[in-house]
C-alpha cells in the first residue's frame, strides 16, 4: 500500500507493529534517514538496539549473503518486544531477496524496514511494497517541512509550542535549513532552554540558529527580488560550481517570495520579519505588492513542477535561471 502526505507523517510517528514492513525512498538521503530513524525508534523503543531487537543490514552485505534478511526476520529474540530487520540503501541487486523475505513474512516476525534512493515506478521492490496488503511504501520529497512536522519536532524535543510571530520565525527557519540542520537547531534550542521556563522567543531562536543560514542562496534571492536581472547569471554560475542544485534554488525562492507576500499582505503595520535582511525584505515586499508577488509564486510553482517532471528534458539550472530572470523583469516594472 502507498502512504502519502499527512497519512505518511502520522504513520512515521505511530507505526503499526503488526505490519510486515515499510519502504521509505527518496532523493534526499537525509530526509529518508530521519524518517527511518523516527519509525524504527517508535517500533523498538530507546532500548531496542541494546536488546538486539534491531538488525541493520547494508544492501552491499545483503547482496553478498542473501540469507541475512530472512534470517533476521525469522530469528527469535532473547528480549520481548517488537523487532526490526532494517535494510539500508536498497538497490536493484537485492530486489529479489527483499521480495522473498516480504512474501515469507508471518505474524510475529520482525518488521522489514527498507530505505532506498529515488526509485522508478518500475522498481520491483517498490511494486512489491505498494502491492502488499500488509506493507507500505512512502516516498519522501524534497519539500520544506510542513507546520505539522515542525510541531512534531518540537513536541519530541519537549519544547512548549510557540505561538504568533515566534512560530512564523521558526517556520521560516525550518524552510531555509536542511532537515538535519533544522533537527540539530531544535536540539540546540532544547539545551539552550534547559531550566528556563519562559516562553520560546525570537531571541532564543536567533541565538541557536546557524549564523550562515543558506547565505549563498540568499544572495541570489536578493538579486532576483531586487530586480537585478543582469547579475543573475554570474551568481548562478558560482552557486552551481559550489554544488547548489536547481531544486534547492527553487525551494529557496518559493520560501523567500512567500515571505514577501506575507509581509505585503500585512495590515498591522508591523510585519513579522526576522533575520539580518529584515529592512531589505520589507522594502522588497512594498515594491512588489501582493499582485506581482502572487504572479511570482505562480512562476516558481510551475518551475518546480517542471523540475520534478519525469519527462523534462531541459537542463534544470537553465529552467531556474529563466524563471529568475522572468521574476527580475517582473519586479522592475
Amino acid at each position: 500500500m502507498k502512504l502519502t502526505g499527512a497519512q505518511a507523517n502520522g504513520y512515521f510517528s505511530k507505526p503499526d507493529p503488526s505490519k510486515a514492513g515499510l519502504l521509505i525512498y527518496g532523493t534526499d538521503a537525509m530526509r529518508v534517514a530521519l524518517k527511518r530513524q523516527d519509525i524504527i525508534a517508535a517500533l523498538v523503543g530507546p532500548q531496542g538496539e541494546e536488546e538486539m531487537r534491531l538488525t541493520r543490514i547494508p544492501a552491499g552485505e545483503l547482496r553478498k549473503d542473501k540469507a541475512l534478511l530472512l534470517d533476521a526476520v525469522k530469528a527469535i529474540g532473547f528480549f520481548p518486544g517488537p523487532r526490526v530487520a532494517f535494510v539500508e540503501d536498497a538497490n536493484s541487486f537485492v530486489d529479489d531477496t527483499i521480495i522473498d523475505a516480504l512474501n515469507q513474512w508471518q505474524e510475529g516476525d520482525a518488521q522489514i524496514i527498507v530505505t532506498a534512493g529515488n526509485l522508478k515506478k518500475t522498481s520491483k521492490t517498490l511494486k512489491a511494497f505498494e502491492g502488499h496488503k500488509n506493507a507500505f511504501a512512502a516516498a519522501i520529497f524534497d519539500n520544506p517541512p510542513t507546520r505539522q512536522e515542525i510541531e512534531t519536532a518540537l513536541r519530541e524535543a519537549g519544547l512548549p509550542m510557540p505561538t504568533g510571530n515566534v512560530m512564523d520565525v521558526l517556520n521560516d527557519l525550518a524552510q531555509s535549513l536542511s532537515p538535519g540542520d533544522f533537527r540539530q537547531t531544535v536540539d540546540k534550542i532544547t539545551l539552550y532552554k534547559l531550566s528556563d521556563s519562559s516562553p520560546l522567543s525570537e531571541e532564543d531562536i536567533a541565538a541557536c540558529a546557524p549564523s550562515s543560514t543558506e547565505a549563498d542562496i540568499d544572495d541570489i534571492l536578493m538579486v532576483v527580488a531586487d530586480a537585478r536581472a543582469d547579475q543573475i547569471g554570474p551568481v548562478l554560475r558560482k552557486l552551481q560550481a559550489q554544488g547548489v542544485n536547481a531544486v534547492s534554488l527553487c525551494i529557496g525562492a518559493m520560501r523567500h517570495f512567500r515571505s514577501l507576500h506575507r509581509v505585503a499582505c500585512d495590515t498591522t503595520g508591523r510585519p513579522n520579519v526576522w533575520g539580518p535582511n529584515k529592512d531589505r525584505i520589507i522594502g522588497q515586499a512594498r515594491r512588489w505588492g501582493p499582485a506581482k508577488l502572487e504572479t511570482a509564486l505562480t512562476v516558481l510553482t510551475d518551475t518546480d513542477l517542471k523540475l520534478r517532471s519525469a519527462g523534462q528534458s531541459a537542463p534544470a539550472m537553465a529552467l531556474v535561471e529563466r524563471a529568475f530572470i522572468r521574476l527580475a523583469m517582473l519586479g522592475s516594472r
